[in-house]
């Protein structure tokens, strides 16, 4: 009885108010978060102003981004090139350099790749396998995307190769190689020193084409990309040539990250 008499009064921890104090912050929670939400719903109108934000909109503008820097660099490279004929032209004028000096220079320039460089060599042309591409080989599986492209390994493996073999010069695409190159892919896209290229790739040395393609046949990473060329389709063509001419690297030799030891 006195169990009933109390749980039915309304004093200060009646069963009403109880339920009252309970039920109060669960509201002030649920109220909090549709607020937030508003909130959320409202930045991301006032941020997209009606467009997708999923839409490819934006890596479209940094792929043309890329590729205005590029033609930007190419212009550079141009203009650097004029002007270091320009200053060699003065230097041979009036800097009164011994010729012993002259030629130890002149040798250095080579060195460095910074002179054009002419004799016999071969191209190496890499291609990416048809999109459609099946395994033609019994027991190999079907490709994946990336076994139909060509990747940086794959560039590298051959630029190695023909320095092993002993190549005077090496051009990728349109630009002489230096010491400082490095062979870089997003996907199978290069980037080589500051432009941008798309396959097909194509190598150039000069050098003795049959130490070249010794060097080529017994590199171990390009017996592997082989396989992947009887089996995918991808692309390998050597050209000879009996006389080819490389142009001398014009772009700038300083070191961006680097710091000479004291």
């Amino acid at each position: 009885m006195s169990d009933g008499t109390a749980s039915s009064g309304g004093g200060p921890l009646g069963g009403p108010l109880r339920s009252r104090l309970r039920f109060r912050p669960l509201r002030l929670a649920s109220a909090a978060v549709f607020a937030l939400a508003g909130l959320i719903f409202w930045v991301s109108f006032n941020t997209a102003k009606g467009t997708d934000l999923r839409s490819d909109e934006s890596m479209l503008r940094f792929s043309d981004l890329i590729e205005q820097r590029s033609h930007e660099n190419d212009e550079l490279e141009g203009s650097t090139a004029r002007l270091r004929e320009e200053v060699d032209a003065l230097a041979d004028r009036d800097s009164g350099v011994s010729p012993a000096t002259r030629e130890r220079l002149e040798r250095a320039e080579a060195a460095a790749g910074a002179e054009e460089v002419s004799g016999a060599g071969l191209t190496v042309t890499l291609t990416d396998a048809p999109p459609d591409a099946t395994a033609r080989i019994p027991g190999w599986p079907e490709p994946s995307p990336d076994d139909l492209v060509i990747h940086q390994q794959d560039l590298q493996a051959v630029v190695n190769a023909l320095w092993a073999g002993g190549a005077e010069g090496i051009r990728v695409m349109d630009q002489r190689l230096i010491s400082t190159s490095a062979v870089r892919c997003v996907g199978n896209t290069l980037i080589l020193q500051g432009r941008l290229y798309s396959p097909p790739y194509e190598v150039t040395a000069v050098g003795e084409p049959e130490r070249l393609r010794e060097a080529l046949d017994g590199a171990p990473a390009i017996q592997a990309y082989k396989r992947y060329v009887d089996a995918y389709g991808l692309g390998w063509d050597v050209d000879e040539h009996r006389d080819t001419t490389l142009p001398g690297y014009a772009g700038p030799f300083d070191l961006q990250y680097a710091k000479p030891l004291d």
